[in-house]
């Protein structure tokens, strides 16, 4: 593959949604270029006309790949899983592959939006309070879901998109002092799966843009 072949990445190493676009491409050894989007310098790198280009959205992650630019991470997965399927991050059993989604779309669109950057800055001195209710809220979902569905890892015993939101979305709550006493499952989780390759080479501490102060 050529320099210019190489699919490249718009990523923040502290982005819970790049993180998982991050393990997405870790787990299927796909090797790709990493371009850091400064959510914070500047007013925002995102808000740059010339980023603004490939994501209108103005948001990370985006993938540059097959000639094509992606943005929002689980169409970014779903892409990387049908034209890279192995190892199947999407259960082949109906029943479970439909519980995958609903605990990624549960973590994608019911927590995480609610307490990302943006809709913090409108919080002001409340932004940690409103994080931590919003999280709270979810996780108690959550947990209860995940009784019901969860083996070794969310969804049985085989990593799943559901893994690769709920590992980033953890490391929020912990980032907000989110108490995590109330979640044995969605805890022991993500112990486990924080112990697997992908998820330490793709982890906040150990990007390109990590400052050094926060390196692991």
């Amino acid at each position: 593959m050529s320099a210019s072949d190489k699919p490249v990445l718009y990523s923040y190493f502290r982005s819970s949604c790049s993180w998982r676009v991050r393990i997405a491409l870790a787990l299927k050894g796909i090797n790709y270029e990493t371009v850091p989007i400064d959510l914070i310098k500047d007013g925002g790198q995102q808000f740059s006309e010339e980023f603004q280009a490939l994501n209108p959205m103005k948001q990370v992650p985006a993938l540059k790949i097959d000639g094509i630019i992606i943005g929002q991470s689980l169409a970014i997965i779903d892409y990387l899983e049908e034209t890279r399927p192995t190892p199947h991050l999407l259960p082949q059993d109906p029943k479970k592959r439909a519980s995958a989604r609903m605990i990624s779309d549960l973590i994608s669109s019911g927590i995480q939006p609610l307490q990302n950057l943006s809709v913090l800055k409108q919080m002001g001195d409340n932004a940690q309070h409103w994080a931590q209710k919003v999280i709270t809220s979810g996780f108690n979902a959550l947990e209860e879901v995940l009784q019901s569905t969860a083996g070794k890892y969310c969804v049985g015993d085989e990593v799943s998109m559901a893994d690769l939101c709920l590992v980033p979305q953890v490391a929020n709550a912990e980032r907000f002092k989110v108490d995590l006493t109330p979640y044995p499952t969605i805890n022991h989780i993500n112990k486990t799966l924080l112990a697997l390759e992908a998820f330490q080479v793709s982890h906040p501490s150990r990007q390109p843009d990590t400052p050094a102060e926060l390196r692991a």
